[in-house]
């Protein structure tokens, strides 16, 4: 999972309206926090070591693509530099839309690397079960690889020091931080820094469904055997790997678990395997097939009886139910040598089966870690 999230956990605070009727196609991308972040870290070492702030200023994505940023900011602080660039999240309705990010960097020790810093705005971790350590600056892994990436590139265009302190802030960010799941979550003081990519896809719900409509007609017309529809990157290359499937055979399901598979009972296929994370695939299990973070959190009281059954001890269930994420409860299983996430396949099946009952296809669902491992499966069984 990623740290918090920007989307609103609640109704009326989106603050665009979206035309759901627009093919996914047209809806204009944008930026995720982390890319304005390191383009914001990238100007402001510019800045720190020559005195001048590069407008726009240029960073490497994951992808291998360059965008380019105009600066809405720039100054001396303190023993630093600071930069700073406006969120452009396209048509997306993202609570950070026009958020000033903030970067301020200043000189480390020498051996140190680069050190993270939460400034106004941005949230901290107080609460275990999250990728990154209990205080920590909520500044996700990739969006630290990324301005990590920004600083080293400018580092050796000016001949700078690679030893560097960064202050991610985003003033606001505190009041806006309550619209979204960080609250719950224990990050507190404001928002996450997220992304995986550095690029907002717009969220439509009717141009999202459409497209994976349109995926499984492609495959079904290649005449193709087995389609695997993900919840995210991570577990989509996952399962591309395990099967060693082409890319049309692979479904961007996203949340929308019940729209890939009430399609596929109408169209088909011989297997379908549905892949995700241990929080998504434990709503499934719990019988949802909305599985974004609007429909509510994992139950964890639901998860914490799956430890007992799995063979857990009463005093692990406790500390299941009193975890903070899905995460965490499944770092408690292994570390009781638990098959909990084979488990929670075998539910995720149940209710993947019922949406496509009637198909006659072969059905499994897989569970990947955050780096892609195997760590839970049920395997292909038809549903009938």
């Amino acid at each position: 999972m990623t740290i918090g999230a920007h989307s609103p956990r609640r109704a009326g605070v989106i603050p665009r309206r979206m035309d759901a009727t627009r093919p996914r196609e047209s809806l204009r991308r944008g930026w995720t926090t982390g890319a304005c972040a390191a383009a914001a870290a990238k100007a402001a070492y510019a800045g720190l070591v020559t005195g001048a702030f590069p407008d726009p200023v240029e960073i490497p994505l994951p992808s291998g693509a360059r965008p380019a940023f105009a600066l809405a900011r720039t100054g001396t602080v303190d023993g630093g530099a600071l930069a700073g660039v406006v969120k452009d999240a396209g048509d997306d309705p993202d609570v950070t839309h026009g958020v000033l990010v903030l970067a301020t960097v200043r000189r480390g020790s020498p051996g140190s690397g680069i050190a993270f810093r939460a400034g106004p705005g941005v949230g901290t971790v107080t609460r275990a079960g999250l990728p990154l350590p209990v205080g920590e600056p909520a500044i996700n892994p990739m969006p630290r690889r990324m301005i990590a990436a920004a600083i080293a590139e400018a580092a050796t265009g000016l001949g700078g020091p690679p030893d560097v302190v960064v202050e991610i802030a985003i003033p606001g960010g505190e009041a806006l931080a309550q619209k979204t799941l960080n609250p719950r979550l224990g990050i507190l003081g404001g928002l996450s820094v997220l992304g995986t990519t550095g690029v907002v896809v717009p969220y439509s719900c009717a141009a999202w469904i459409d497209s994976i409509h349109r995926g499984i007609d492609v495959a079904r017309a290649g005449a193709l055997d087995h389609v695997a529809g993900a919840t995210g990157s991570t577990s989509e290359e996952a399962v591309a790997r395990l099967h060693g499937l082409p890319p049309q055979a692979l479904i961007d399901m996203g949340d929308f678990a019940g729209g890939m598979l009430k399609y596929l009972r109408r169209h088909p296929v011989p297997r379908v395997t549905v892949a995700g994370g241990i929080a998504k695939m434990a709503k499934l299990g719990h019988g949802l097939l909305d599985l974004h973070s609007r429909s509510g959190p994992v139950d964890l009281a639901w998860l914490s009886e799956r430890v007992v059954e799995a063979g857990g001890a009463p005093d692990l269930a406790r500390r299941a139910a009193g975890a903070n994420t899905a995460l965490e409860v499944l770092r408690l299983a292994q570390g009781g040598d638990l098959p909990l996430a084979d488990l929670i396949a075998r539910y995720a099946w149940a209710t993947a089966a019922k949406a496509l009952s009637g198909s006659g296809s072969s059905l499994e669902v897989v569970v990947f870690d955050r780096e892609g491992g195997l760590v839970g499966r049920a395997p292909f069984h038809p549903v009938g």
